[in-house]
């Protein structure tokens, strides 16, 4: 394919993808409701549970919760349709890889997307705790007014980074069949990476809530092992075919 081609086939795949978010948002307009209803259940419990004072969501300016819902309306629409835009950026890519290359990122994108999905959810389900714990400081005779949008960036920013630490393990999987680590590197290195998994863990979460911080801590050590017993299997395996090769070359 010549240049003009190629920029032909990447137009196509790019109207694509944004018609399919385009489309998605349009129904997530409709769930929106229902989303901003779980995102203010948390806040809403603070008067409860964070020290008996009054908590509600805030709108600064008059078009807050229009641009509010657009933006949570265009997230729905991003992650509705990520099967198709997914398939269309796989689609562009594929015809420049090897066989080899393609099984890799077969395998890298079909394990990737449930450990980041799974990931996402971990997250969710943490951030009441979190809006929880930070509350708690609010003195009883005062009132938390939440900026709504601060507060929506702020869950998206978390339930995303811990998304991603689920992927992380992967890329080591990565760097091990492309021959950057040996599965004894990335084992050796368990202490720095427990240490790391730690500091995310305290970082994402109050350090005063320790069920949170070992809510996330634990699936991620188990994951960053399961790395470690693939990268091992890999490299046995390739040994294994090494030593074949070796034995039958004259």
């Amino acid at each position: 394919m010549s240049v003009g081609q190629h920029f032909n086939e990447l137009r196509k795949r790019l109207f694509r993808a944004v018609l399919a978010i385009a489309v998605c948002a349009i129904a997530g307009w409709f769930v929106t409701p229902f989303v901003l209803d779980q995102l203010r259940t948390p806040v809403a419990e603070l008067t409860t549970t964070g020290g008996g004072h009054a908590a509600e969501l805030n709108f600064p300016v008059i078009s807050g919760a229009f641009d509010l819902r657009l933006q949570i309306t265009i997230t729905i629409g991003v992650v509705i349709s990520s099967p198709i835009w997914l398939y269309q950026s796989w689609a562009f890519v594929v015809p420049a890889l090897m066989r080899k290359e393609r099984l890799y990122a077969i395998g890298f994108l079909g394990s990737a997307i449930p450990l980041f999905l799974g990931g996402c959810w971990f997250g969710w389900q943490v951030l009441p705790h979190i809006v929880q714990i930070l509350g708690s400081f609010v003195a009883h005779q005062d009132t938390s007014i939440v900026d709504a949008k601060a507060y929506y960036d702020f869950a998206v920013k978390l339930v995303l980074a811990v998304g991603i630490a689920f992927v992380l393990p992967v890329f080591l999987v990565l760097l091990n069949f492309v021959g950057v680590f040996t599965a004894k590197a990335i084992l050796g290195a368990w202490r720095i990476a427990v240490l790391c998994i730690l500091i995310f863990t305290a970082v994402v979460t109050p350090s005063a809530d320790i069920a949170s911080m070992f809510l996330l801590a634990v699936p991620m050590s188990v994951l960053y092992l399961a790395a470690c017993a693939v990268a091992w299997l890999h490299d046995r395996h390739l040994t294994r075919r090494l030593a074949a090769a070796a034995t039958t070359t004259p």
